[in-house]
């Protein structure tokens, strides 16, 4: 056999081997007197008689370009975890992809392993109990001068005595009234700080 059989040449240019019986009942093939068929003349008269809008073009590597911010998370994961981090620029290698990948999963199961065991709340609860707090300990020192007021009064006349020997007595309205103005002055500057929760 000078050429090639049906099958290999099937191999040779990538389709099947009845495609091949067809180019061949066709004519669109060049063959050798003994039935072989000769690759280089039949490539060229493939060519020559063949559609472009017809030949399969082999597909084109489907590679979706990295947004930066993963790679810049995956440094981060690395550096978090203590191991080498890419040089900025210089691209990530799949090793460091893969081990930044297996540290990001291990971390998102512990997370949800503490959710699960109730150790862990979401930021949003968090938030709505610290001022549901706050808001409980404001009333609470804002309605303290009215029930103390009265008590320190007492104790405060009973304890004073101007120079001549007289009781001194104490309005417990007076004394409700400055007391509610140290405690509303103590209670802005409360105001004023600001807790970080990020």
């Amino acid at each position: 056999m000078q050429g090639m059989s049906e099958r290999q040449y099937a191999a040779h240019v990538g389709l099947s081997r009845g495609a091949i019986q067809k180019a061949k009942t066709a004519e669109r093939l060049v063959l050798y007197p003994d039935g072989s068929i000769n690759a280089a003349a039949s490539d060229a008269r493939r060519a020559e008689t063949t559609d472009p809008s017809k030949t399969r073009k082999p597909p084109a590597p489907k590679l979706k370009p990295v947004p930066e911010a993963a790679v810049a998370a995956v440094g981060d994961t690395l550096r978090e975890q203590g191991l080498a981090v890419p040089a900025v620029g210089g691209g990530t290698t799949f090793l460091q992809a893969k081990t930044a990948n297996e540290v990001l999963k291990a971390q998102e199961r512990r997370i949800r392993l503490q959710k699960l065991k109730g150790e862990l709340i979401e930021r949003a609860r968090a938030l709505a109990l610290v001022f549901r707090l706050a808001r409980e300990e404001r009333d609470a020192w804002v309605n303290w001068p009215a029930r103390a007021a009265a008590l320190m009064a007492a104790e405060l006349s009973a304890s004073c005595a101007d120079v001549t020997g007289q009781q001194i007595t104490v309005e417990p309205a007076a004394m409700q009234k400055v007391l509610e103005k140290h405690v509303r002055a103590h209670l802005d500057e409360l105001a004023e700080v600001r807790p970080d929760f990020r």
